[in-house]
């Protein structure tokens, strides 16, 4: 062995050496007798670095898993030695491997059970215990071999092949025959020999237990011997966590309802006996986490088994599974509302079930409802914040909660189906005692009583959030609540989550304030003050301005008398924050855009007339236009390329925030009805010198691209002129990525105009694609993933124009450039259908060549354009899907073949007999068809039902192809 390259295996080896022992296993796993070095290495301890011990087991590994079948018999048997001979050497060694070489060594073991179990070594086991005995060290490996077997076997984590899958039910199988009891056998005699006085050894033979348990003979596991060790072990502190999981196991295996039922029950009896249900005297919260698992298993099994008995019409069964359910929910509940998150979650699947169960009973027992009303108290107690949650800083705790408050609400909707009126009534009492004293009450249950009125509107599902009318008793109860929740105040409680929670609420009732629209304004002063968009938290400020525009637009008809005060009131707030005098604007440029939007909605939605909205819309738009000029005259004289972002990112936001006014207009109320043309085309006008600016131009070019994008559609043709020059500026040094922003204004300009921008688009049409082919043709490294992907989206792009073009039924545009110009563009079209291997593209090319085909294809086409289409387009629609690359498994190629078979039958339509003669006589022979098949082929084009042809067309090539 090369000793030098293996000093880099040591994790705290410079950079070279490390590369050297990378380069070096590299060399290894291609050669041919490498892997018997590293063999030699083990079998006789000739290296006592761990880290070369545990390459040395890679090697092996590489050479089962990828080169095995290249071995001779005698060099597998060299293998198959090697491995227990290491395996012998453990029970001596006087110091045992590290635990990642004995794994990686299980993970070689188990690969060769794999390949050999079934063919060369059926005694793997026996030869393995053979060897081991019940020796410590040898047990350890034994039981690490057995969970690498069973994650080969089963691990659901591992995508396995159809192939695999068949071989590994194989294994099971031909196991379960052969092998299973007598591992069995020896688990038990481990777990005797070792409870007592090696925990370590028990949980990883109880770990093996459980993990085996779901794919064998259920009573070799769930018998007298081992379920009475079992229940030993709930009583041994170090055990009892491995013994709950591996009792969850067995609960959780699949069988007959009936026998599970009793399964469940004799556990749980000795599992009272033993006192392990009295779980308030438990301060162990680890094991409680496991017991609650296991309760929670338990439950769910029996209402597994309680649906299946109800199903097969077992009517006395499933009451006496009825009965065993019930029998657990004191239990259930004391779990539930533990206050550790951890134990209460890990119920909350058994108790969501047995609600399931009560839904579906016609009439609730007086114990149900109570069960059912102690539920709810458990989760609106455990909705509930604790002192620890870390607001201003959220951590993996505080997201864990957020989690587990998720899985609470679940069961609150779960409530709700159960008992509507009762989730109300208890919702309703809890909320006014807290709203009452809320001044002396704690944050946490000042939130929860909020939030529990937010979670209804979900919980008591209604259409279009219509709360407010139909079900009387429901509408009372929650207008009453809204009511209060406006006027007591409770918006000044001094706390991040109150506030939020109160704000989310109202936002989400907003349909209370068309019943009651006298609170609009206490709501409105409390959105604009210090309790909202002027709170000291970020955070609160900025969550505000989302939802301040959520209000306002959900109540335009109710905002009419405070428009003015409002603008006037966010006029600070929407300040463009210059890149200088570290000013610190309130709200960042993100949440600026809300405020932008809601000044627009307000002023689009108001009462006034046209010319007083003009003058509105242009006191919001002015300052920035202002700003935009100054800071753009700036950046062109900035040296420093900090500053130059920093001004360009500015500049960027001005265009943004103007982009986002213009989202408020809609087709009842267009730019031109509300008279704010004139704005926007100034700000055009302001905006696109932006575009001839050499500095920072990735950053300049986006944002005022898409604000021409929102011109095209709020402006309509009135946007043209601006067109020719702003497609000038941006075909000016532009790179792929550029191309491709910029193609989608074009296709969008041309599907909206059609023939009005024909002048232009033929104009501009050569000029876009040399720039293309430009950067199409560039030089890119070999290995450049990157490039080759932009080269690849801008292809894409390309092809999408030109369907745009000639989709728009404006193929003069391409006609009118020239004979020479036209064939090199139709060119690009067939080598885009038939050389690229992106189906994407392919796909259309065959629409754009189809669309032509339709267009210029008859008899008073342009000239020499038929035979263009005998020449070019026709052998396209065979040598695209006859190419390697083109998978006809991969659904976006079967969508290539479509338009390809479309193409074909459009040829067929414009050439009529003719296609079919010269397809018989010249073209398919030229590809050595046989006649039966070119007889078949054109009998198929020429069915009326295109359908018919397509899946035709799929068969065609799949037999064509080798």
């Amino acid at each position: 062995m090369d000793e030098q390259a293996l000093l880099g295996l040591n994790p705290n080896a410079d950079a070279d050496f490390r590369q050297r022992a990378l380069a070096y296993f590299e060399q290894l796993k291609i050669s041919q007798d490498a892997w018997q070095v590293c063999a030699e290495a083990l079998a006789q301890s000739i290296y006592s670095d761990d880290h070369i011990k545990f390459f040395c087991f890679q090697v092996l590994e590489h050479q089962v898993k990828f080169k095995y079948s290249e071995l001779t018999e005698v060099q597998q048997q060299l293998i198959r030695e090697t491995l227990i001979t290491w395996l012998q050497a453990q029970m001596l060694n006087p110091q045992p491997e590290k635990t990642f070489i004995r794994n990686k060594a299980a993970q070689v073991f188990a690969l060769l059970f794999v390949t050999e179990y079934l063919t060369k070594w059926p005694k793997f086991f026996f030869d393995i215990l053979s060897v081991v005995d019940l020796n410590p060290r040898g047990v350890d490996m034994y039981l690490r071999i057995l969970m690498a077997v069973d994650a080969e076997l089963v691990d659901r984590d591992v995508v396995h092949t159809s192939e695999e899958a068949r071989r590994n039910t194989l294994l099971k199988d031909t196991m379960r025959e052969q092998c299973i009891p007598s591992l069995v056998e020896s688990w038990y005699q481990i777990l005797q020999n070792y409870q007592y006085n090696n925990s370590e050894l028990t949980c990883q033979c109880l770990e093996v237990v459980g993990a085996y348990v779901s794919w064998i003979d259920l009573s070799l596991i769930a018998n007298e011997r081992f379920i009475n060790m079992l229940l030993g072990h709930m009583s041994v502190e170090v055990l009892r966590e491995e013994a709950c999981d591996c009792l969850f196991e067995i609960v959780n295996k699949g069988m007959d309802p009936i026998d599970k039922t009793k399964l469940v029950e004799s556990l749980c009896q000795v599992l009272q006996s033993a006192g392990l249900f009295s779980i308030d005297q438990e301060d162990d919260v680890d094991f409680l986490a496991r017991f609650s698992k296991l309760v929670n298993g338990m439950g769910q099994a029996l209402i597994a088994s309680w649906t299946k008995l109800i199903k097969n019409g077992d009517m006395k069964s499933a009451q006496d599974t009825l009965q065993a359910i019930e029998a657990k929910v004191a239990l259930m509940l004391q779990l539930l509302i533990h206050e550790d998150d951890d134990i209460s979650s890990n119920i909350i699947g058994f108790c969501y079930d047995y609600l399931h169960i009560l839904k579906q009973l016609s009439a609730l027992s007086d114990q149900q409802k109570a069960n059912v009303e102690a539920i709810m108290l458990a989760v609106m107690k455990k909705l509930t914040y604790d002192e620890e949650y870390n607001f201003e800083n959220e951590g993996e705790d505080e997201a864990m909660f957020v989690e587990y408050r998720k899985q609470l609400k679940l069961l609150l909707d779960r409530l709700a189906q159960v008992s509507p009126e009762l989730l109300l009534a208890s919702v309703r009492r809890v909320f006014n005692t807290t709203l009452q004293n809320w001044q002396t009450t704690r944050f946490m249950e000042v939130e929860v009583a909020i939030r529990l009125l937010y979670m209804l509107a979900e919980a008591l599902p209604v259409s279009h959030g219509a709360h407010f009318s139909g079900d009387v008793t429901k509408a009372t109860a929650l207008q009453d609540m809204m009511r209060t929740l406006v006027t007591s105040g409770v918006s000044a409680y001094q706390h991040t989550s109150v506030t939020l929670e109160f704000f989310e609420t109202v936002v989400r009732y907003e349909k209370f304030f068309a019943v009651e629209p006298q609170h609009i304004p206490t709501v409105l002063m409390a959105f604009l003050d210090h309790r909202g968009l002027r709170h000291t938290s970020p955070k609160v400020r900025s969550r505000t301005a989302y939802l301040f525009s959520r209000f306002v637009k959900s109540l335009n008809k109710q905002m009419n008398p405070f428009i003015e005060d409002v603008l006037n009131r966010i006029q600070d707030l929407m300040e463009l924050s210059p890149p200088e005098n570290g000013y610190q604007a309130l709200l960042s440029s993100d949440d600026q855009l809300f405020i932008y939007e809601t000044a627009g909605v307000l002023i689009v939605n108001s009462e006034y007339s046209a010319e007083r909205k003009q003058v509105l819309m242009r006191n919001l738009l002015a300052p920035l236009m202002e700003k935009f000029k100054v800071l753009l005259e700036k950046l062109m004289m900035a040296q420093d390329e900090d500053r130059q972002m920093a001004l360009a990112d500015c500049l960027n936001h001005a265009v943004g925030f103007a982009s986002r006014t213009s989202k408020a207009f809609s087709n009842k109320q267009t730019v031109k009805q509300c008279g704010c043309s004139e704005v926007y085309l100034d700000c055009l006008q302001t905006f696109l010198p932006a575009l001839s600016c050499p500095l920072q131009k990735e950053v300049l070019r986006s944002g005022v691209r898409t604000f021409l994008h929102r011109m095209i559609i709020c402006l309509e043709e009135e946007v043209l002129p601006f067109i020719p020059s702003a497609s000038e500026h941006m075909l000016k040094d532009c790179e792929a990525k550029d191309l491709q922003e910029f193609i989608p204004l074009i296709n969008q300009i041309t599907a909206k105009f059609k023939t009005q921008v024909s002048p232009f688009l033929q104009q501009m049409f050569m000029p876009l694609l040399h720039a293309i082919f430009e950067v199409l043709l560039l030089p890119a490294e070999e290995n450049d993933q990157s490039a080759a992907l932009e080269k690849q989206m801008l292809r894409r792009s390309y092809f999408a124009f030109l369907q745009t073009v000639t989709g728009s039924g404006m193929s003069e545009v391409i006609a009118n450039q020239g004979a020479e110009n036209v064939e090199r563009v139709l060119f690009t079209v067939i080598q885009g259908a038939v050389d690229y291997p992106d189906p994407i593209a392919q796909k259309t090319c065959f629409i754009i060549l189809s669309k032509l085909v339709e267009l210029w294809g008859g008899k008073d086409g342009p000239v020499g354009f038929a035979d263009f289409v005998y020449k070019h387009i026709v052998p396209a629609c065979f040598l695209a899907p006859l190419k390697q690359t083109f998978d006809l498994a991969d659904a976006q190629t079967v969508l290539a073949l479509s338009e390809c078979a479309v193409t074909l039958k459009t040829i067929h339509l414009k050439r009529g007999p003719e296609c079919i003669q010269y397809l018989q006589q010249e073209y398919l022979p030229s590809l050595q068809v046989s006649p039966e098949i070119i007889q078949e082929f054109c009998q198929a084009l020429q069915q009326p039902d295109a359908k018919v042809f397509k899946n035709y067309l799929k068969v065609f090539f799949q037999r064509a192809k080798p």
